[in-house]
């Protein structure tokens, strides 16, 4: 077996027509369909089902396909590795990070970090909690910054690197618009705004008001921190966010107001997988992080 019968199975798996994947990895078709038929020799099964000018994986070549994904993500991975050593301050990092994330604390941190190594590249992924975590430990991606850290969950290694405040955003007509700090219990009857089911930050606040003792009314649900925030701007609800997606400027309509309750804080941390050694210079960045963070947290302090 080769890598580059490999790769055009790939291609032909991923467009489900032979003469396609050849146009996309400009060589003939004829080539393409010698190193399938090769392959497919072999290995003594038929791959694919041909239907007229499309074909389709059978059974078993679903089967070898899932784990040539992996075996392509390994191949790539030590030929970025092996180029990295050589020059480490030029490689690729590979991270993901949520919705929460994505105005403030991940491109400050990045704008940080390519000041120190400005040819560094980045991959980056958006997701929610747990496909983040997911996508770590099947090797899609390397790191997730993660809000909480996950604790006691396999396959996964993780560092906190630093805490934050989840407060109240509230439209600017409520009647506690004036007050600076709430109790979470202020807020019952209240309609919230709040991510779908199977967003971690929606357990977090339902876990919080539950142990007040009120269920939470969601009466909207945003996808992404600006929706969340939009809605509230638009006076349809109230909603609980982290602190940090506030930083730069309140949203038009609204207030914020702190809250007293101090399980209403949650760890913001980097995750990786304990199965795979991380790239040379994914770990110059997961040391930077730790280090970065642990500064700015003593400037606030």
């Amino acid at each position: 077996m080769e890598l580059k019968q490999i790769k055009y199975f790939m291609e032909v798996a991923e467009h489900e027509h032979v003469t396609e994947a050849a146009l996309n990895l400009n060589i003939a078709q004829s080539a393409v369909s010698r190193q399938i038929f090769n392959l497919e020799s072999e290995l003594n099964v038929d791959l694919f089902v041909r239907d007229g000018r499309n074909v389709r994986l059978t059974q078993i070549g679903k089967t070898f396909y899932e784990h040539m994904q992996k075996a392509v993500v390994v191949i790539e991975n030590a030929r970025r590795e092996v180029m990295e050593y050589s020059d480490p301050e030029k490689g690729t990092i590979n991270i993901g990070f949520p919705s929460s994330m994505a105005a403030f604390t991940m491109p400050m941190a990045i704008s940080a970090f390519r000041k120190i190594y400005p040819d560094v590249k980045f991959n980056l992924s958006q997701g929610s909690y747990y496909q983040l975590i997911e996508r770590v430990m099947k090797g899609d991606i390397n790191l997730a910054l993660l809000a909480p850290l996950p604790s006691n969950k396999e396959k996964i290694l993780g560092d906190i690197l630093f805490s934050e405040k989840i407060v109240a955003l509230l439209p600017a007509d409520h009647p506690l618009a004036n007050n600076h700090v709430i109790n979470i219990s202020d807020l019952k009857g209240d309609a919230f705004v709040m991510f779908p089911e199977g967003f971690i930050l929606r357990d977090i606040i339902f876990e919080a008001c539950l142990k007040i003792g009120f269920k939470p009314d969601v009466t909207f649900e945003g996808e992404d921190i600006d929706a969340i925030k939009g809605l509230v701007s638009a006076g349809l609800g109230i909603a609980l966010i982290p602190e940090i997606t506030l930083v730069d400027s309140l949203p038009r309509n609204t207030v914020k107001a702190e809250l007293c309750e101090q399980q209403m804080t949650r760890t913001v941390g980097v995750i990786s997988s304990s199965e795979r050694q991380l790239l040379p210079t994914e770990q110059r960045f997961y040391q930077f992080l730790k280090g970065f963070f642990t500064r700015l947290e003593g400037f606030r302090n």
